[in-house]
């Protein structure tokens, strides 16, 4: 109802003669809240629901082509991902797309851009909010599955990443959109202004990370949504889920060839799209080094380029809980067991350095341990009392256990628990805390993306000098939190650290934003950064738009401003020119 009666508004403007966009009153009727996040409890429906849908892919194999248009197309260069905590279970058989392919890929998108750009941004709502309602309803159960299995996550992880966020993106965004379209400029008689918010011109890349099924989607889908058309490269560990989430917005009425679905060899995939002529955007998540990579390639092959293509990039982080003495030790020792541990500390906002007062250390520590020994790790999918799974891959596990060796020889750093690692059944990493005496040790300033929580303790009355500490000590500025009752010192925390996290936290844990509620982006070798030629700059870094929030959707946009003139010009002569 909410979409026709757009539709109705739409055509009254246009036959008075006003701006083909749409009322207040019809923007703002479309309502909209954050997902329910489920309970799973024993017995529940949802619980039942997962749980079956869980044993219907235990040993399955499924078969994931590459998409162009409507054709599924395979390729001779065939992978597999395995599940993380079983890696003798192969969860899909998938292909490469080859440079034929994507070229391919890039033709046929560009051929339907046009008239999917023409759609009225209502008509291209209603693809994502029933996407999001099949999320919501039959179809929750079987992405949770997937992304269970393929990533390894557990009940709550899945449900409030692959339902709740990715359901709220599809919605927040369609309500952003339409909110969009009704900012227009003002009109002075005998003239109209109006101001169209076009897609660009061109093919925007989506490249996605493992770690978020909502991400994949909303990479792909915030651009589709303002009229571009994609090439959606997903990850190779969250193929399952990535295909589920396409096949969903085709069953949602995304036309075909608006998202082509194109897993590549990363390499293979960036020198095809950032030689193009028509690359208009490129949409990332993924590691420091990878972005870089491709910004180099975009500024090399600059004068090729039919627009100034938009790099949007959110690169991981190196977060932080700064502990006063002042702090509630049971908040503490909850968040930071969440943020450090959850999903095997490989969430781009996990916390990863722990900053803690001398004063308060035996206790934390105490109670950290304490808990610790209480974390399960294991099969989420056959235990639900799992806490965190296996990480992603072979190559995670590689790396996460060179860090826990340098833990070991390092005479600045102790281990105080955990630090176990097996990789026989699946890539199995036990929670580990290691405490440094060198507060510059790179154990806390790189990142590890595992479950690996480093720990400084310094002196109470050096909390000043502690905060300048967490602020210079790496090179990321996503997320951190403050702990502390103290009203002066959390005033004085948020001036010190007002450039050290996009998301900044007080009194609670460095994770869990929530679309709508906390925007999510960050700062530094953190942030979404973009090279745009749109109408607000020629170039610029650092902007850190936020996805979750109600700016995201406009840097996919390529704003028209029309004027309409009402009467005739008149005499070209100035009246003091008589």
């Amino acid at each position: 109802m909410l979409l026709r009666s757009a539709a109705l508004c739409r055509a009254l403007l246009a036959r008075r003669g006003r701006a083909a966009g749409l009322c207040r009153r019809c923007v703002s009727s479309l309502q909209v809240a954050n997902e329910p996040v489920l309970a799973f409890m024993q017995g529940s429906p949802e619980r039942d629901a997962l749980q079956k849908a869980l044993k219907e892919l235990k040993g399955r194999t499924e078969a994931i082509p590459c998409v162009v248009g409507d054709e599924e197309v395979w390729t001779s260069d065939v992978r597999y991902q395995a599940s993380p905590f079983n890696h003798g279970h192969k969860v899909a058989k998938f292909c490469y797309a080859d440079k034929a392919l994507l070229h391919r890929a890039i033709g046929a998108a560009l051929a339907a851009r046009k008239e999917w750009d023409l759609k009225p941004v209502a008509d291209r709502a209603q693809v994502f909010l029933k996407a999001a309602d099949l999320l919501s309803g039959p179809r929750r159960a079987e992405v949770l599955a997937k992304t269970m299995v393929g990533q390894g996550k557990t009940v709550i992880q899945a449900e409030i990443d692959a339902a709740a966020e990715l359901i709220d993106f599809f919605r927040f965004n369609a309500k952003f959109a339409m909110e969009l379209e009704g900012e227009q400029p003002l009109s002075v008689p005998p003239s109209t202004n109006s101001m169209l918010y076009r897609g660009l011109e061109g093919f925007v890349a989506a490249i996605s990370p493992f770690n978020f099924t909502a991400i994949g989607g909303n990479l792909a889908g915030a651009p589709a949504l303002m009229g571009n058309v994609v090439l959606w490269k997903p990850s190779d560990t969250a193929m399952l889920a990535s295909y589920a989430v396409y096949r969903i917005l085709r069953e949602a009425g995304l036309p075909p060839n608006i998202i082509q679905f194109v897993p590549a060899d990363g390499p293979t995939f960036g020198d095809t799209v950032t030689s193009s002529e028509h690359l208009c955007g490129i949409n990332f998540t993924g590691s420091v080094p990878t972005f870089k990579h491709l910004w180099k390639q975009v500024a090399q092959n600059l004068d090729r380029f039919r627009t100034f293509p938009r790099l949007a990039g959110e690169c991981g982080g190196k977060n932080f809980h700064f502990v006063h003495r002042s702090a509630d030790v049971d908040s503490v020792v909850s968040g930071t067991l969440r943020s450090a541990f959850e999903y095997g500390g490989q969430k781009c906002s996990a916390c990863s350095r722990l900053y803690a007062p001398r004063s308060l250390w035996p206790q934390i520590k105490g109670r950290l341990l304490e808990e610790l020994g209480g974390i399960k790790v294991g099969n989420p999918a056959e235990d639900f009392g799992t806490f965190f799974s296996a990480v992603i891959d072979a190559k995670s596990f590689g790396r996460i256990r060179k860090w826990l060796e340098h833990a070991r020889s390092s005479p600045s750093l102790t281990i105080l628990a955990g630090g176990q690692c097996d990789d026989s059944v699946g890539y199995f990493v036990e929670p580990c805390i290691v405490e440094t005496k060198d507060p510059q040790d790179p154990i806390m300033k790189e990142e590890i993306f595992g479950p690996v929580l480093a720990v400084y303790v310094y002196p109470d009355e050096e909390y000043k000098e502690t905060l300048r500490l967490v602020d210079s000590t790496t090179s990321y500025g996503l997320t951190g939190a403050v702990f502390a009752q103290d009203k002066d010192v959390l005033r004085e925390a948020t001036e010190l650290l007002r450039n050290a996290a996009g998301n900044f936290y007080i009194n609670d844990k460095s994770t869990g934003s929530v679309v709508g509620q906390q925007p999510f982006g960050g700062a530094r070798a953190s942030e979404l950064l973009y090279l745009s030629g749109d109408k607000q700059s020629c170039l610029s870094t650092g902007t850190n738009d936020k996805p979750g929030g109600p700016h995201y959707v406009l840097r996919w946009t390529s704003p028209q401003v029309i004027k309409e003139t009402h009467g005739p010009l008149g005499d070209w002569r100035y009246p003091y020119m008589q």
